[in-house]
């Protein structure tokens, strides 16, 4: 198994957790989804990079970038997708999560433009900040480690009803440090609610390194303390990470929670408004790009003979193609009415 297990469960753990060799493509894995699943994080990239250059032109006011986290987000995605039936409550850094579930590139540049057609808030929110019912997201805040709480009542109200749905939260490495991240992954394990807590961690809480905020090494080691399994994860490989969720999927409707600690890059700066090379430590940043997930599965599919390199080519141009369009559309387009700004603020 291409992980580690950290913690042990008072039950005697996940089943699917036992190290074995790993098969070309995991179980429920074919190639056809890899290539699906590349299209998706190119289209991402594409407009991660978009976004970050109209905000230098000052068409789009602020933005959390993806960017090295791709692998983990889409690969949690793909297993909760063969599932069909999960809730994801993602966090302010998962635009490719987001844009892999569904959105379309005119509706994710109309939302950070601020434009009416934003389908989290019609423009009126922070960035794709909301809810999105139809691709199963929920968003409600960017307080940090907010929506872990959110997420647990979400997965105790499922339960409640009698429904299978498993939940998946993603969150940053410096909510693990916020109180409610105790309160969530306590009561979800009191409880043995369906949840799958994803922790990111690019070891930087905006500029704080992982090493000044907790003297572990492994943010999955926590799960030890509320009697569910933690398990570290390379968040640069998309198999690895699809492979990881979809046992933990398994493991949480039937046991209760786990939490997966994604190991990611963060290419860029926490914000647009950040400035990383501040505190970051000269070619870090370089060294991290050498295993962008974007690069590497691109080359992997190359050489598993699964796409040419004009194939890759043309995946590039086509997210090119469409993050163009959906620039041009946004910047055409008009924001909110303000004759309607209280509107949706109160149910009828």
């Amino acid at each position: 198994m291409p992980r580690k297990r950290t913690t042990r469960t008072q039950s005697g753990g996940a089943s699917a957790t036992a190290a074995r060799s790993k098969p070309p493509l995991p179980k429920g894995l074919k190639a056809a989804d890899l290539v699906d699943y590349y299209t998706r994080m190119v289209q991402a990239r594409s407009l991660d990079e978009r976004i970050w250059a109209l905000n230098r032109q000052g068409k789009v006011p602020i933005a959390a970038s993806s960017q090295g986290h791709e692998a983990a987000q889409l690969g949690s995605l793909l297993a909760a997708e063969k599932d069909g039936d999960c809730f994801l409550f993602p966090y302010y850094r998962d635009l490719a999560l987001k844009i892999a579930a569904g959105l379309t590139p005119v509706q994710v540049m109309m939302s950070f433009m601020g434009k009416a057609g934003d389908p989290y808030s019609n423009g009126r929110q922070f960035p794709l900040q909301g809810a999105d019912l139809p691709h199963k997201i929920i968003q409600i805040s960017n307080v940090v480690a907010a929506g872990l709480t959110q997420s647990v009542g979400y997965a105790m109200g499922c339960r409640m009803s009698g429904d299978e749905t498993v939940v998946l939260v993603y969150f940053g490495d410096g909510a693990t440090s916020q109180g409610e991240t105790h309160e969530a992954m306590n009561f979800a394990s009191v409880h043995k609610l369906p949840v799958v807590f994803i922790c990111e961690n690019n070891r930087y809480a905006i500029s704080t390194p992982q090493t000044s905020q907790m003297a572990i090494e492994e943010i999955a080691s926590r799960a030890a303390a509320y009697g569910f399994p933690g398990f570290t994860v390379d968040g640069m490989d998309l198999v690895q990470c699809y492979e990881a969720t979809r046992e933990a999927i398994t493991h949480a409707r039937a046991q209760g929670p786990v939490l997966l600690e994604m190991s990611v890059e963060r290419f860029m700066s926490h914000t647009t408004d950040d400035d990383d090379r501040r505190y970051r430590p000269e070619g870090e940043v370089e060294r991290a790009r050498e295993r962008d997930p974007v690069m590497t599965l691109g080359r992997t599919l190359i050489e598993e003979g699964i796409l040419t390199q004009k194939q890759v080519d043309e995946i590039a141009a086509e997210a090119l193609r469409a993050t163009d369009e959906a620039t041009d559309v946004a910047e055409a387009s008009s924001p909110p009415d303000e004759s309607n700004l209280h509107d949706s603020v109160y149910s009828p």
